[in-house]
């Protein structure tokens, strides 16, 4: 494995230039993905305004176990808790660890518009313990709050970043000595935990007209004899393989599994390639995120939780569902549990 320098950001714009992945001023995929065009957001938003399904969103807050400081203190490490759509908590080597935190209400530039949540974060930002880490896989609003990451800032000792995302950090005003980025196959240590960044494909911008500012990326977490995979956002593309194969098996697999279209395929999966992307990782038990918090695409909220179900049952891939809030043994994880469903 290639093993990067890490250093903390600075003011000081990073040498992106010195990155495989910095290419004609911006960042780059290996293989360009299919997505959606500047000539292709007419119809795009055309459909987001006129013919969405009307299930898009549900009748009523799926449900949710509310959780406490106090329990999230008490519980083992190699302990996880959903807290919806990409973000994560573990509890790894003594530690609290958060991916992706949004607790906004929308995951917007503005909080008067936009993809508005489903349910509430079972537990409030304030009432989070004090946290190790947070791991960002990229700069998009339902993956990058800055309103919760400028409240996790006091509480935080280490941002863990792509490139420029976490200079993206230091310009919000988040201490610099707090922050690590990392280009691709590069790692670094906190304690007991180890994690590398992996590629994605995907793609970077908080404005309209972006140009793949910042590096995106998937990562891999290892701590307390555990080795997970978290996927952050990307298009099936076979650097999947590579990773399981130079660093899987994984005990659990984190695989995006929603807000997926035909029109932008090669940015995010549909669920037959988030099963695939786990075989390919070498994963033990598949648990599908990015779904059931924000409506950002144009199938039914319950869609991909019942496509994914399906097809793991007929490749024989073990799938944990669990509810947002439940407590995740991941070294146990609980069996799918079709909560998305209607009570009989």
């Amino acid at each position: 494995m290639t093993t990067g320098t890490i250093a903390a950001c600075s003011t000081t714009a990073s040498p992106y230039t010195a990155s495989p992945q910095f290419r004609d001023g911006g960042f780059r995929n290996p293989v360009a993905p299919r997505q959606a065009g500047f000539a292709q957001m007419p119809r795009m938003l055309w459909r987001f305004l006129f013919d969405k399904p009307d299930d898009a969103r549900p009748d009523a807050p799926p449900p949710v176990v509310p959780l406490t400081r106090a329990q999230l203190l008490a519980a083992a490490d190699g302990s996880l808790f959903r807290l919806g759509h990409s973000t994560m908590l573990l509890k790894l080597d003594g530690a609290f660890w958060l991916t992706d935190p949004v607790f906004s209400d929308r995951a917007s530039p503005v909080q008067w518009a936009g993809p508005k949540r489903f349910h509430a974060p079972p537990i409030a930002l304030e009432q989070l313990p004090p946290i190790e880490g947070v791991i960002l896989s990229h700069d998009h609003y339902d993956h990058l709050d800055r309103a919760a990451v400028l409240a996790l800032a006091g509480k935080t000792h280490h941002f863990v970043a792509p490139l420029g995302v976490g200079d993206l950090l230091v310009e919000w005003g988040v201490d610099a000595g707090k922050v690590r980025q990392l280009d691709w196959w590069e790692e670094t240590r906190i304690g007991g935990v180890r994690l590398v960044a992996t590629p994605a494909q995907h793609f970077s911008g908080r404005g309209m007209f972006s140009k793949n500012p910042t590096l995106w990326s998937s990562w891999v977490i290892e701590a307390d004899g555990l080795r997970l995979f978290f996927s952050g956002d990307s298009g099936y593309f076979d650097g999947f393989r590579t990773i399981g194969e130079r660093l899987g098996p994984f005990d659990v697999t984190m695989v995006e599994c929603g807000a997926y279209d035909a029109m932008w395929s090669g940015v995010h999966m549909q669920p037959e390639q988030t099963v695939q992307a786990h075989q390919d990782l070498r994963g033990r038990w598949l648990m599908p995120v990015h779904n059931g918090t924000f409506d950002l695409a144009l199938h039914g909220w319950q869609e991909p939780f019942t496509r994914v179900s399906q097809i793991a049952r007929e490749r024989g891939v073990a799938l944990t569902t669990p509810v947002f809030g439940e407590t995740v043994d991941l070294r146990r994880p609980p069996p799918e549990r079709a909560w998305w469903l209607p009570s009989p």
